[in-house]
């Protein structure tokens, strides 16, 4: 879509009800060992010999970070949301949909399971409008509008591992746009109707007196937040989950790579 035009998005495919759809959505911190990415592709054919059709989505944002200061660029947040300027948003790019997502996918086909890396833009698969902030101008960071599932039902039916990088294309102005890899998943998800968006940690999932526990309703969520018994980098996981109740997901799990094997972790869905 070319910078001229202003009708509304192009259609998209009805999801398919009759495939059930996993999203598994890996940090990109995690990405960086290799320990971690064995796991994940036996994750991968462990889905796989369920009869579950798994959709990777990552990110990359330490890896991002490295790359501008060895470039000599300044990173800069706006109440903690990273400002992508046009020489940030390239640095984004070439990592996201270029190394890391190479990384997952070349791991992922040397033990003979078929992949595809594709980037939000292939296809028109994730359509974004700019982020706007009452503080400050956040640059090329997009919000998503809009899922195409086309390309990703094609690489499903063939029995390819879509394996997905956030950066995605603008509705409006055709421009690439940094995106918040956990909002993409949740679009994702519900788009295709997954029947699961996994938040892929590093913990078995979120322990309240040391124990994990098996489900939460999204307000559960946050007054176990304001009262302390949820806290630390449990504290965003939980929050991307539950945004991604209320983007339409039905259920979303945090859990780590032995739980997406064994069906454990925390399950987190709508409250009554």
């Amino acid at each position: 879509m070319n910078s001229s035009e202003s009708g509304p998005l192009p259609a998209v495919a009805p999801p398919d009800t009759s495939r059930f759809v996993i999203i598994l959505k890996v940090g990109g911190n995690e990405l960086d060992d290799d320990d971690f990415l064995f796991g994940l592709v036996q994750a991968v054919k462990s889905l796989q010999r369920d009869g579950k059709s798994p959709i990777i989505v990552h990110g990359g944002g330490k890896t991002i970070a490295d790359y501008q200061q060895r470039l000599g660029l300044e990173t800069r947040f706006i109440e903690g949301l990273r400002v992508t300027d046009e020489a940030s948003l390239d640095v984004a790019e070439m990592v996201l949909s270029g190394l890391m997502n190479k990384r997952i996918v070349r791991q992922l086909v040397n033990d003979d399971v078929r992949a595809v890396g594709i980037s939000g833009i292939d296809d028109g698969t994730v359509y974004v409008e700019k982020m706007w902030h009452p503080h400050g101008d956040l640059g090329r960071v997009g919000e998503v509008q809009d899922v195409d599932t086309g390309l990703l039902n094609t690489l499903l039916d063939a029995g390819i591992v879509p394996v997905v990088s956030p950066i995605s294309i603008g509705a409006f102005d055709g421009l690439s746009y940094n995106v918040n890899a956990d909002h993409v998943a949740a679009a994702i998800a519900a788009a295709v109707a997954a029947i699961k968006l996994i938040f892929v940690s590093n913990v078995p999932g979120v322990l309240i007196a040391g124990r994990v526990v098996r489900g939460i309703t999204a307000d559960q969520c946050e007054e176990w937040i304001a009262d302390g018994s949820i806290s630390g980098g449990m504290v965003p996981k939980v929050r991307s989950a539950v945004d991604a109740i209320r983007r339409g997901v039905t259920q979303a799990v945090i859990t780590n790579l032995a739980g997406v094997q064994e069906d454990g972790g925390t399950g987190i869905i709508a409250s009554a």
